[in-house]
């Protein structure tokens, strides 16, 4: 009923008209669409692609920061043999607590000591029979015993009771005594304060490179921390078994020096 209204309003012909001329529209906003999609698709980042600026300054911070150390650690070991388990178990044992005894009676909490390896396996040896003929038995393997290695690590938190510490274990008929080591027990704090300064020294480093270039330093785009701020910490050779014995009667003095926390950073900005 309407088309038939519309038909005597415009005439078919001018209805057929318009129909064209709306169809001949839309192909035309189509075809643009499409056009505008593939300008703005090309303009997009590939994946993989990283969009960086033209200019840009890099720039290195290195800092150093020394600690007197606050903590010392060692550790001892015992070996027995015996020709059963349980005897070069109980061998073992016996030094080993004489030595926590003392440790303990001197002030060492049970939270620093800590047992870091314990076996038990069993002590070989190749015997070859001795033979003046051609015709020789073959040789064999011979079970001596049974050997019991215990080690323990102790955290010493007066860094002037190692020596004292260390002639203790020795007097308990321990002659196996590890390197000494001393370190600081907060290194967090240490780290932070070598960043900080190596931070600092690479933005005075950044301002002077562009003041020297002529260029202003734009926003901060970058930051890599060169190698996780390295701590070197002061060791103690181990000790032979004749020179751990010795400090049963006379204490050695063992300085505990300073620690080196180095930090090394790398800043990169952009330069308008």
């Amino acid at each position: 009923m309407m088309n038939k209204i519309i038909n005597k309003l415009f005439g078919e012909d001018a209805i057929k008209g318009v129909y064209r001329w709306a169809a001949a529209a839309l192909m035309l906003l189509s075809l643009f669409l499409f056009v505008k999609f593939l300008t703005d698709l090309k303009k997009l980042p590939r994946a993989g692609d990283e969009i960086y600026p033209q200019s840009t300054i890099s720039v290195t911070g290195e800092s150093e920061v020394y600690a007197v150390p606050d903590i010392a650690e060692f550790s001892f070991t015992v070996t027995e043999v015996a020709d059963t388990v349980s005897k070069a178990q109980s061998q073992a044992n016996e030094k080993i607590n004489a030595a926590l005894t003392a440790i303990r009676e001197a002030g060492v909490e049970d939270k620093d000591i800590k047992t870091t390896s314990y076996e038990i396996y069993p002590k070989y040896e190749w015997q070859q029979p001795a033979c003046l003929s051609l015709s020789c038995p073959s040789g064999k393997n011979v079970l001596l015993g049974y050997e019991n290695s215990q080690t323990i690590l102790v955290k010493v938190r007066d860094t002037e009771k190692v020596a004292d510490l260390v002639a203790l274990v020795g007097k308990a008929n321990v002659s196996d005594v590890s390197s000494i080591q001393f370190s600081v027990d907060d290194k967090d704090k240490y780290v932070a304060e070598a960043r900080a300064e190596a931070i600092a020294k690479a933005k005075v480093k950044a301002k002077e490179l562009a003041k020297q270039l002529g260029v202003r330093l734009g926003d901060f785009l970058y930051y890599t921390d060169n190698n996780e701020s390295r701590i070197n910490t002061y060791s103690a050779k181990g000790m032979a078994d004749n020179e751990a014995m010795s400090l049963t009667a006379t204490t050695a003095e063992l300085p505990t020096g300073e620690n080196k926390i180095t930090s090394s950073i790398s800043i990169t900005y952009e330069v308008k």
